[in-house]
């Protein structure tokens, strides 16, 4: 690296101080353990479950939003991605999953408003929580919620960098299907781009 430029196939990119490359596109080794929620004395097991409840609320959220699989696929990489740079002692796990898919939803091409995600989010918790469900009253609670989506949104942005696409494996299974000629087998290939 020069400068803060890296060559990448003989082509030289810069963008601000993030560096793209394909050797900086997985997380390395000495960020997974500790991660920063072990260092703030969280234990192991309790860290992957947050990041199991945060993955689900993505992805009940996403499909009453009926937003594409791959849209939920994305939220739910940002929000690994973002726990593994900061705690989640620090951080709420509901308000950053509502801000995930509201920027997945965005990055995606398929956007929604944060007043719906907030609105499925709360119906989700009822459920979750066995209670009667209520729509949510838009006071100065909702508004305080929203503000801190809006905020959390850019806290995600700024932490990966902006560096916000997501490769999904989805494509490269299909072109393997085809190279196995099963590509004509509808039900393999809408399995491949579903991800199940």
């Amino acid at each position: 690296m020069v400068d803060g430029m890296e060559s990448v196939a003989g082509l030289n990119q810069e963008f601000s101080r993030v560096i793209l490359t394909l050797s900086n596109v997985l997380i390395p080794p000495d960020k997974l353990s500790p991660t920063p929620s072990m260092s703030d004395g969280l234990d192991n097991e309790t860290e992957i479950d947050l990041r199991i409840l945060g993955c689900e609320f993505i992805q009940t959220s996403g499909i009453l939003l009926k937003l594409p699989q791959v849209a939920m696929a994305t939220g739910q990489v940002l929000f690994q991605r973002f726990y593994y740079s900061k705690s989640f002692v620090k951080h709420n796990v509901e308000v950053l999953a509502m801000a995930c898919v509201n920027l997945a939803s965005k990055i995606e091409e398929a956007p929604r408003r944060i007043r719906d995600v907030i609105n499925v989010f709360h119906h989700v918790k009822q459920v979750k929580c066995g209670k009667t469900i209520k729509p949510l009253i838009l006071d100065q609670d909702y508004t305080n919620l929203k503000n801190q989506v809006i905020k959390a949104e850019r806290r995600v942005l700024k932490e990966l960098g902006f560096c916000v696409h997501v490769q999904h494996p989805h494509k490269i299974i299909v072109m393997y299907l085809q190279v196995l000629e099963s590509h004509h087998n509808r039900s393999l290939v809408q399995a491949a781009c579903l991800g199940g």
